[in-house]
């Protein structure tokens, strides 16, 4: 794949004149370095692109240990108000925790369509689950990094994870799950094949929950977790752009109807 250039902004202010806009999210522990290029790509499609820096990530594990859930969702949101004030519609996407919060900001706000990639309903580590507890005697783990199946590839994440960052992300994950009744926008699912962070369950809670009937999975069978740097990238960003011109013309939210 050959990589397009950055978006005009890549940590926090929205890029381009389009007159439909998007948020993109990073990964848990990551940063804004692992959407660049689906950034960089919308950007040149003419769509208004933000992509905020969450709380916490970018700079040391340490920082990312004093911040909450609640400070990743709120920098989500305001990126996405900020662009929704100047733009006729505004489409909600991100990858693992990005799309985590994409899907709770679409419970919330009238957006144009919700695009995710891998996105973080359930934890594959069944460790995690105890991070409530485990965080008081221990304070970060080795991370689980560069999940990615073409070679040459560095997300630039942590190289430890704080584990009461991980409390915090199982928390948003249950407030997420308990929201997605009132996920009513079109919605584009992006799932690898193979991945060894966030288990199938993932999309299979999206599938039983979410109260739109307008939801499309794409596999991508050439990627693992990080599948924004990896082989099937071209895939999810023409895919993305397509998504958006359908669905950027009506900003209205859709009905639920019965799915069997």
């Amino acid at each position: 794949m050959t990589s397009t250039q950055p978006a005009p902004t890549g940590t926090g202010s929205s890029g381009g004149n389009g007159t439909v806009g998007i948020v993109l999210g990073h990964g848990f522990t990551g940063s804004p370095h692992s959407i660049l290029d689906w950034a960089g790509y919308l950007s040149a499609q003419g769509f208004a692109v933000s992509l905020p820096l969450l709380p916490g990530h970018g700079t040391r594990w340490q920082d990312l240990a004093r911040t909450s859930w609640q400070e990743w969702y709120g920098a989500y949101e305001r990126a996405w108000d900020e662009l929704a004030r100047e733009r006729s519609a505004v489409f909600a996407a991100g990858l693992s925790m990005g799309g985590t919060l994409a899907l709770r900001l679409a419970s919330r706000r009238p957006v144009a369509g919700v695009a995710v990639v891998n996105p973080a309903l359930s934890i594959a580590d069944p460790a995690a689950r105890y991070a409530g507890l485990l965080r008081y005697a221990v304070r970060s783990v080795k991370a689980v990094r560069n999940d990615i199946k073409r070679p040459g590839m560095d997300e630039q994440a942590y190289l430890r994870t704080p584990v009461s960052a991980v409390h915090q992300l199982r928390r948003l994950i249950v407030d997420t799950a308990a929201a997605l009744p009132a996920v009513t926008a079109p919605t584009l699912v992006f799932r690898s094949a193979v991945g060894h962070v966030v288990p199938d369950s993932s999309v299979d809670i999206i599938r039983r929950r979410i109260g739109s009937s307008r939801v499309e999975v794409v596999p991508l069978l050439e990627s693992f977790h990080v599948a924004t740097m990896d082989n099937d990238a071209e895939t999810i960003f023409a895919r993305t752009a397509g998504f958006m011109a359908e669905h950027g013309r009506s900003p209205r939210r859709g009905r639920r109807e019965d799915r069997r």
